[in-house]
């Protein structure tokens, strides 16, 4: 019987290899960047286009960057959404129904509440307060009185009503780039908003859960400066589209005042919490020199 003995395995011949190509998109420049406005020096170098910070009590502006700037606002836009429920006074506790009508079809943002998903009017409220829940705010302006015309109409008329000038809405959740403001009007509209309770407590909790069917679903700020004890904060609201970049805007105790802070088109994810951070040790340190050359700076 012959043996047959195994010939030694030479080197094995490897598959070309080839370079994987990932194509990645051009990020979208936002509306600040196609008109410049990031080239605008000032003294603390934000990351923000637009920056606006005033004394809630006299007015006084403390930092100014680019304020009449009219640019879109992104989710900045559910404050005033917030604004318009809480002064008609619809029942917090009247069950509202997520639709298909409230699927955002211009973005494709995703969203946990999925079509059918019943909720309270004021859970409503407190999920596009503080996740910045689209869904949840477009139901909001789509079961108003008169639906989503009759809401839309409000909002500019709020928006009249306070001085916001520059300010229009065309759809309550902010993905459209046609919502569009500035930090002088929004500086309003955080001032106006502040004065109810119910806004300022659900837009500043750290987190949240929420039934849905039989499921529980834990929901988080999208602000994380509401998570810093060194900071004091009494109102906010974020916002981000590619066209707006990243905004914020606050009121909160700091440097023993009580402050409005506007930032908008700050470029970088976490750009506009570097940049508050920035303003809120400038102004626990020498608010004199460095507030002068902010103001007089022309812009």
């Amino acid at each position: 019987m012959k043996t047959v003995k195994a010939a030694a395995a030479g080197p094995r011949a490897r598959a070309p290899l080839h370079a994987s190509v990932v194509r990645v998109a051009p990020a979208r420049p936002s509306f600040g960047q196609l008109n410049g406005l990031h080239a605008t020096d000032d003294p603390l170098d934000l990351k923000s286009s637009v920056a606006l910070v005033i004394d809630q009590d006299t007015r006084q502006v403390l930092f100014s960057k680019n304020p009449e700037a009219v640019l879109p606002i992104a989710s900045i836009t559910k404050l005033m959404t917030a604004l318009i429920v809480t002064e008609a006074g619809l029942p917090l506790d009247e069950a509202l129904t997520i639709t298909q009508d409230d699927v955002d079809t211009e973005k494709g943002s995703r969203s946990r509440l999925n079509v059918g998903t019943v909720l309270s009017r004021g859970e409503m409220l407190h999920l596009a307060l503080m996740s910045s829940e689209n869904r949840a705010a477009h139901a909001l302006g789509r079961t108003y009185p008169g639906g989503l015309p009759a809401f839309i109409a409000a909002m500019n008329a709020k928006a009249r009503l306070l001085g916001m000038s520059g300010t229009r809405y065309v759809e309550p959740t902010g993905l459209s780039s046609q919502n569009q403001s500035s930090a002088s009007d929004l500086a309003r509209l955080v001032d106006a908003a502040y004065e109810h309770q119910i806004i300022r407590q659900l837009s500043t909790m750290p987190q949240a859960q929420v039934a849905v069917g039989n499921r529980h679903l834990q929901f988080r700020n999208t602000n994380g400066l509401v998570h810093n004890p060194a900071w004091d904060i009494g109102l906010q609201k974020t916002g981000y589209i590619s066209e707006a970049g990243r905004c914020l805007v606050m009121q909160a105790q700091l440097a023993g005042r009580k402050l409005i802070m506007v930032l908008l088109d700050s470029a970088g994810r976490y750009s506009r919490i570097g940049d508050a951070e920035r303003i809120r040790k400038w102004l626990d340190g020498d608010m004199h020199g460095i507030v002068e050359a902010a103001v007089r700076r022309p812009h």
